[in-house]
């Protein structure tokens, strides 16, 4: 009897021992289960704020860039340094005008017009400058852009390898090849004087204005100011710069056969003119020597000039 009541005790205590425990460390339990869910979802939409807080301030630098390549008119000096060149912007334009007296001399003593020589003279001062820097700068930046991914392993290299960013940059200067070598070099100048990595590489885009130098100087800024992986950013930029070098050569061949078009077409005329001067020669000069003549080589050349420009403007791609 007494073994039974004892038994009994027991039954009751370890029923309501775990009773307890369901009602007490089960409501414990979940709240832990909860609090580890709700710690879960904090921290992944801190990163999803982070994110949007990069995507954001990226977007911000972009449309700051953009806001200020148009707000800022580029002068002929900065020009003159953009397309490579170290002379001033008067002794420049001194060799133009120089060229276009001595041409239009030469021109007036061949034609004995003094519009005609006016015209070359004027064309020579006032439209070659331009055409011989768009030129040079254009080269200059397709010769940068083809040697900026390899300035970029090397930044990406060197932060693995625990060297600071401004070392590398270094390295840039003194290895690589023209013209990053002297860009990256007043970079280092730069900063040397004081300025920040960021306001240089800043400054790079604006000396060499690429896509490719504008998406550096906001990674180097975006990291100055928010941190994060360096050497990730880079190398994504360094992969980038690379499938846009592969997609504007498959652009460049696709355009290949208008290219070609264009090219004939505007050739047309003066291939005519010149096989109509060898084979009859009166029959032809009367454009060159007459008044009427001369009106009409001018309308020509003028028409010749806006179709020549319409056709540039329709096979030239801007990527």
């Amino acid at each position: 009897m007494v073994n039974n009541i004892i038994l009994l005790a027991g039954s009751v205590a370890v029923a309501m021992g775990g009773l307890a425990f369901v009602v007490l460390g089960g409501d414990s339990r979940a709240d832990q289960r909860r609090m580890a869910i709700a710690k879960t979802d904090t921290k992944a939409r801190a990163t999803t704020i982070d994110r949007a807080a990069k995507k954001k301030q990226i977007a911000e630098s972009l449309q700051e860039l953009e806001k200020n390549s148009k707000r800022k008119r580029v002068d002929l000096q900065t020009r003159i340094e953009q397309a490579g060149l170290s002379i001033k912007r008067q002794r420049y334009l001194l060799i133009f005008v120089v060229m276009g007296a001595v041409l239009g001399g030469l021109t007036y003593l061949k034609s004995r017009s003094p519009l005609v020589a006016a015209l070359v003279a004027v064309i020579v001062v006032a439209g070659l400058p331009n055409f011989v820097l768009a030129r040079l700068r254009a080269r200059r930046i397709k010769k940068f852009i083809d040697n900026f991914p390899s300035a970029l392993d090397i930044i990406v290299r060197g932060v693995r390898a625990g060297l600071p960013l401004g070392d590398t940059l270094r390295i840039i200067a003194s290895e690589a090849q023209e013209p990053v070598r002297t860009e990256f070099r007043k970079v280092v100048e730069s900063q040397q004087l004081g300025i920040s990595v960021p306001d240089a590489c800043v400054k790079l885009a604006r000396r060499v204005p690429a896509t490719e130098t504008n998406f550096f100087a906001i990674v180097i800024e975006i990291q100055s100011k928010a941190g994060g992986n360096l050497s990730e950013a880079i190398g994504n930029l360094s992969k980038t710069v690379r499938e846009r070098k592969k997609m504007k050569g498959k652009i460049g061949a696709m355009a290949m056969e208008a290219k070609a078009s264009a090219a004939i077409i505007g050739a047309v005329p003066f291939v005519v003119t010149g096989a109509l001067y060898a084979v009859s020669p009166e029959y032809i000069s009367l454009l060159f020597t007459t008044n009427h003549g001369r009106l009409i080589c001018a309308i020509g050349l003028g028409w010749m000039s806006i179709g020549i420009a319409m056709m540039k403007k329709m096979i030239s791609f801007d990527f």
